[in-house]
């Protein structure tokens, strides 16, 4: 499973296109992600997300980063033991990609990695 494609609005996921912000799982399902506010994301915002005990948390915060990610988000997910990455969607997703690619070539370890991605601003 990967992302295939990003781009301003629009993701390519396992050769599905998305046009609305989407949270990618371990299992390779792909959800739609919601927020209490467009360009902020909060506590209530990554809830769902750990609830699959990811080992990491990928946030892309958009095509120019204008999303931002509050410090008790941001807290929330270290207290669980969880490694938060944030960054541009275009990096985001590359580095997403990256960890489970890395994480299929190590017999007998895959790495929980969920992406949290913004398509916009």
């Amino acid at each position: 499973m990967s992302v295939e494609e990003y781009h301003f609005g629009f993701i390519t996921i396992d050769g599905k296109n998305y046009t609305d912000d989407v949270e990618v799982r371990p299992s390779g399902e792909v959800l739609d992600w919601w927020r209490g506010e467009s360009h902020l994301i909060d506590v209530e915002d990554v809830k769902r997300a750990l609830t699959q005990n990811p080992e990491v948390i990928i946030i892309g915060t958009g095509e120019s980063g204008l999303a931002r990610v509050t410090e008790e988000a941001k807290k929330e997910i270290e207290e669980k033991g969880t490694k938060l990455i944030i960054d541009m969607t275009e990096e985001a997703v590359k580095t997403f990609n990256i960890i489970k690619q890395e994480s299929e070539a190590e017999e007998g370890k895959k790495t929980k990695v969920i992406g949290l991605f913004h398509l916009t601003c």
